[in-house]
């Protein structure tokens, strides 16, 4: 891989290793670009403070980390900073604010949730509720529209178990927007490497008709994730599997 722009910290709780293991495992892959891209913190009115993404009091320390190790590994890679967010309008105003006066390179979109965590159901959680699906389309293609995002991670995380007419439906009509803005859809290798039911099979088979095009996303939650060769070389037969174009960098 050339670059990854899907990689977590410890900060976010559930994932584990010094910021510089990252970087170091990235350059012994041969990676030219690492983007971290750790899970966004969101302020909440009533105070909520979350168990699967860092704190706001944590960005500060996230950036000045990473801002060294850009400068001190700038011969070996490029480094970004950037987060990983849902799109949630109700509480976009006070992300913005949160992050206004910080060197963001980028967001990836990762829609886990359609609503704030505290009142809105997980999307990884199988569901047949059809107005969920609907929504999180909805969602992912009015955030994509703000021009927030780089891309969208894990596109299929939404485990949909109804109707398989809307499924194709919502779907395609997904996959079809995001073909039309030339951004391609995610291969989520930690998905791949863990079995889990993404990335999913029914989903890359409605791409494939689209044409869309893949990138790999390492979604890495510990620094071996970046120099591990069998599952990125997994995720590239995934996309040969397919017929899609991998997309191998992204301009920042």
């Amino acid at each position: 891989m050339f670059a990854n722009y899907h990689t977590h910290t410890s900060r976010c709780h559930h994932a584990i290793g010094e910021d510089r293991e990252y970087v170091e495992h990235a350059i012994a892959h041969g990676m030219k670009e690492l983007g971290f891209s750790d899970h966004c913190p969101w302020v909440f009115d009533d105070g909520y403070i979350s168990r699967i993404r860092m704190t706001p009091k944590e960005v500060e320390g996230y950036f000045r980390s990473l801002t060294d190790l850009r400068q001190e590994y700038a011969s070996d890679i490029k480094i970004y900073i950037g987060f990983e967010a849902e799109y949630i309008p109700q509480l976009i105003e006070k992300q913005d604010r949160l992050l206004e006066d910080y060197p963001l390179d980028y967001m990836i979109m990762g829609q886990h949730f359609n609503d704030p965590e505290t009142m809105g159901a997980y999307m990884g959680v199988p569901t047949s509720d059809e107005r969920l699906l609907v929504q999180y389309v909805d969602h992912i293609i009015e955030g994509m529209e703000s021009g927030r995002y780089l891309y969208l991670a894990h596109p299929d995380l939404l485990c949909f178990t109804g109707s398989d007419e809307l499924y194709e439906k919502e779907f395609t009509r997904l996959c079809t927007y995001l073909k039309g803005k030339d951004i391609p859809l995610e291969i989520n290798l930690l998905g791949l490497r863990d079995g889990r039911h993404y990335p999913c099979d029914k989903f890359f088979r409605i791409a494939q008709k689209v044409g869309n095009k893949a990138i790999i996303g390492c979604d890495a939650h510990f620094p071996q994730a970046l120099s591990d060769e069998a599952p990125i070389e997994k995720c590239r037969r995934f996309a040969e599997n397919y017929g899609l174009e991998l997309v191998e960098t992204l301009s920042l």
